[in-house]
This record gives structure tokens, C-alpha cells and sequence, in this order.
């Protein structure tokens, strides 16, 4: 039965690579709301990029179910910053009938500051990913509910 890995950590903490990880372990599609976005707008959406990566959010969710009919695993590369957000997918899953597990990439100050300073150094030539400027890591820091301990399927540090 086809399930959905759910990923959660601070920005910049490698939850893209642990998906790219997980995908090349099993049969899987990692779903990326960044992908999308820095796509779409790679010089940035302003004032409308909250709505959207809600608009993305929901596509990658109703792609998820078509993917998942296929047998194919599901791993969502996103945030999952708050609790509400976590319950909410946590729902949507289990009303529909599939198996979910949250993945948390739990990330040390320093060494969460060091990956910061690295992604911005390389900005330039990783298109795929976002420049965290001052107001970015303010948001970050500001929205991002750690997991309790019963929350999360699997724990990692990264």
C-alpha cells in the first residue's frame, strides 16, 4: 500500500536531500511546493507568494491521491512549519484512506546558521531553492512549532 512521507524541519535544514535520499531507496515521487513557485516565479512573488504556495499546496495535494493510486510512495518536500499544518495533511490523508508518516529533520543552531550562510553563498547557482534574506529567516523563526515527541513518525538530525 502506497503511503505518504510527510517532511518537517526549519528551512535550510536538508529536507530536500533527505527526500532525494528517500526516493532513491524506493518507489517514490517527491512533491515540492518550492519547485513550483521558484519555477513560476523565480524572481520572486512578492506579496502573493503565501497565496501561491496555498494554490500549490492544494494541486500537489490532489496530485498526490493520482500518484498514489498508481503505488507509488508520496513525499511531500515541504515544511510543515506549524502543528495545525501537520494535523490538517494528517487528515487529509486518513480520510482518503492513506497511510502518512511525518518525517522530522531536527537542525542545531550552528549548524542550522551555517547551512543559512552556505545556501545564500551559492544562491547564484542553485536556482532551486530561496535566498533567506533578513525578513525570510524572521518568518522561519517565527512560525516554526517544533513537533512534540508523539508527533512525528521519525525523528532525524541533520
Amino acid at each position: 500500500m502506497a503511503k505518504v512521507i510527510m517532511t518537517c524541519g526549519k528551512l535550510c535544514c536538508g529536507k530536500s536531500t533527505y527526500a532525494r535520499r528517500l526516493q532513491a531507496e524506493g518507489n517514490a515521487v517527491i512533491l515540492s511546493i518550492d519547485e513550483i513557485t521558484l519555477s513560476l516565479f523565480p524572481e520572486g512573488a512578492g506579496e502573493m507568494h503565501d497565496l501561491y504556495a496555498r494554490r500549490a499546496e492544494q494541486y500537489l495535494l490532489n496530485l498526490s491521491l493520482q500518484i498514489l493510486r498508481t503505488g507509488a510512495d508520496v513525499i511531500l518536500d515541504w515544511g510543515l512549519w506549524t502543528r495545525a499544518q501537520r494535523d490538517r495533511l494528517r487528515r487529509f490523508y486518513s480520510d482518503h484512506g492513506v497511510r502518512s508518516e511525518i518525517h522530522y529533520l531536527r537542525i542545531g543552531q550552528n549548524e542550522w546558521d551555517r547551512r543559512i550562510r552556505n545556501r545564500n553563498e551559492k544562491k547564484t547557482e542553485e536556482p532551486s531553492s530561496y535566498y533567506v534574506d533578513e525578513g525570510l529567516l524572521r518568518k522561519a523563526e517565527s512560525l516554526f512549532e517544533e513537533p512534540a515527541e508523539d508527533e512525528a513518525d521519525v525523528i532525524t538530525e541533520a
